[in-house]
């Protein structure tokens, strides 16, 4: 999978130092003042990035362009994400629990990015199918470690495990990513039901 990277411009050459550091200056920007204010404008934007109007226009030729580039952008950092939580190589009950908080740690900071995120986008499609081939290797190894049963369903409980993180992520309330990772592999791994139902 590859690492995070800025969205590239238009003529698809790579960006100076200078200007990725603009770059990411409106992203974040645009993250934090789109997440108050899904209304704001380009101006409210530059405002935030403390760049001029015309910084952003040059770079995002409309809001939805700029948009587009922010959704691509945090996709990318969900993948980093993933990424450096090992998954391929770290004992998978490890790796199940920093994959969790690391991508719990985006959904959360990046939240109106993600919730623009399309797979109708190529790039976020591309990205998505590479997490989720990614997450699948992690909930095998951990079934063969007898992290989880033998009999378990794997395409299943990758839905399930996208569901709980989707919840710990819209129900935050005031806990930290550490506390929402901790809860979402211990409902994955024991459910909410008794350790022996079948004795009740």
């Amino acid at each position: 999978m590859k690492t995070q990277r800025l969205p590239a411009p238009a003529g698809g050459r790579p960006l100076r130092a200078d200007a990725e550091r603009t770059m990411r200056a409106i992203l974040e920007a645009a993250e934090r003042t789109l997440s108050r204010d899904p209304a704001a404008t380009m101006e409210q934007i530059a405002e935030a990035a403390g760049v001029a109007r015309t910084t952003v226009h040059r770079r995002f030729a409309t809001r939805d362009a700029l948009i587009d580039a922010l959704a691509v952008w945090a996709t990318q950092r969900f993948a980093a994400a993933v990424d450096s939580a090992h998954p391929d190589t770290a004992p998978p009950l490890v790796a199940l629990y920093q994959t969790t908080a690391n991508v719990l740690s985006v959904k959360i900071s990046w939240g109106f990015a993600m919730s623009q995120a399309s797979s109708a986008n190529p790039e976020v499609a591309r990205v998505y199918s590479e997490i989720r081939d990614t997450c699948e290797r992690l909930l095998r190894r951990a079934r063969e470690a007898g992290v989880l049963r033998t009999d378990v369903d794997i395409p299943w409980t990758r839905r399930v495990y996208y569901a709980l993180i989707h919840e710990a992520a819209q129900s935050r309330d005031d806990q930290d990513t550490d506390a929402l990772a901790t809860l979402v592999v211990d409902t994955l791994l024991r459910g909410a039901g008794a350790p022996h139902p079948d004795r009740l």
